[in-house]
């Protein structure tokens, strides 16, 4: 695997981009640098763990989505940025996880500026980890831990119908509530009503509308990405997309992308059972693929070299100010959100898996995982078909 981090291509063709050049599309006053076409009405179809490289080992069960990728990169109307990943490809942004890149397309902000920068983080100056997709461990308000404006309320108070289509489970979570404020929530459960509710939605004379549909990470996450379980969801997803495409109104166009990808794990090593990676720690934040690892107060160095020794060969590992510096979450990290970051990140290019049963019992045992900057992970695909 890979050996130099693909570090996200933020200001050209990352997920952050793509946002605010929907909003340009749709006539507002956003940088575009996707450079894509006006458009009445647009709709983003968000497909959680849907890479782009696990799209090209699976052409046969995604006959539709890969010939419109085909189609997108030859004769779409994005133009590809010229220090961008190949055409028809995003990257996800640093770590390569659903929070962060939720929060990256639902305020066209890198993680850096959104505060999004990792699923498990430290709340600063109090010695604890926020869960930042259960929304669990120290109370947040929403509004406080992630203040930037989102695209839905910029869309919004531009005239535009900002609608979100996806279960009602989500409705008025604390995820939702941070990187989709703004948004006209529209529950649909099945493939077949989200397909349907988005369509509808689209029917007014000027709309935005997001379809999330996630059970392809989760499917790759119990069973490994390319499994039996993993083909059916690419399958159905592959049918939403050609669904989705074949009931545009004219002057709609249609998006399709994701927010990470995904590798199988062979290779896991406990964290809690690792002496060499205990000593010194107060606290593993992050995940299995992109770890926060929080220092107790003196230790930062002895921490950065037993994890660099101990990881050697298997992940970057690296402090927190070399990351921030070499761009991982962006050019610019608010210092506000500086704490958040570990002291330490530990993030795997082999397929490594760093896990913490005691603390994350279901994490521990998954086949499949993301965060890191390997292609595998970082690359996501951009799909598009207008009717224009």
């Amino acid at each position: 695997m890979d050996s130099v981090p693909l570090v996200p291509a933020y200001g050209g063709a990352s997920l952050p981009d793509l946002a605010r050049s929907l909003l340009a599309a749709l006539g507002l006053d956003e940088p575009n640098p996707l450079a894509i076409a006006p458009a009445t009405r647009t709709c983003l179809f968000l497909v959680d763990g849907l890479g782009a490289e696990l799209l090209r080992a699976h052409p046969d069960t995604a006959p539709f989505l890969t010939a419109a990728a085909a189609t997108t990169a030859t004769g779409g109307t994005i133009a590809p940025p010229a220090h961008a990943a190949p055409p028809a490809t995003l990257t996800a942004g640093f770590p390569a996880t659903t929070v962060t890149s939720l929060c990256s397309l639902g305020t066209g902000l890198p993680p850096g500026e959104h505060g999004m920068l990792g699923m498990t983080l430290a709340v600063p100056g109090a010695g604890l980890l926020f869960n930042c997709l259960r929304w669990t461990g120290t109370p947040m308000d929403p509004a406080e831990w992630q203040p930037s404006t989102t695209v839905y309320q910029r869309a919004a108070a531009a005239g535009i119908d900002a609608v979100y289509v996806a279960p009602a489970e989500f409705e008025g979570t604390g995820l939702t509530d941070a990187v989709y404020r703004g948004v006209r929530y529209a529950a649909a459960e099945t493939p077949d009503e989200r397909v349907t509710r988005a369509l509808a939605e689209l029917a007014g004379p000027r709309a935005h509308v997001t379809v999330y549909y996630g059970d392809l990470d989760a499917a790759g996450h119990m069973t490994g990405w390319g499994g039996d379980e993993w083909l059916r969801q690419l399958a159905i997803v592959d049918r939403m997309a050609e669904r989705l495409a074949e009931g545009l109104p004219d002057g709609a166009a249609l998006y399709v992308t994701a927010d990470h990808g995904m590798v199988n794990a062979a290779d896991k090593l406990d964290a809690e059972k690792t002496p060499e990676l205990t000593r010194g720690v107060a606290m593993l934040g992050g995940e299995a693929r992109a770890r926060h690892v929080y220092a107790e107060p003196g230790a930062a160095g002895d921490v950065l070299d037993a994890w660099a020794a101990t990881l050697n060969g298997r992940a970057w590992v690296v402090p927190r100010e070399e990351a921030v510096e070499a761009g991982w979450f962006g050019p610019d990290v608010r210092g506000a959100w500086l704490r958040r970051i570990g002291d330490v990140l530990a993030v795997p290019y082999t397929d490594l898996a760093i896990i913490a049963p005691s603390a994350h019992r279901i994490e521990a045992l998954f086949t499949g995982y993301h965060g890191s900057m390997t292609a595998a992970e970082q690359l996501v695909p951009l799909v598009e078909v207008s009717r224009r």
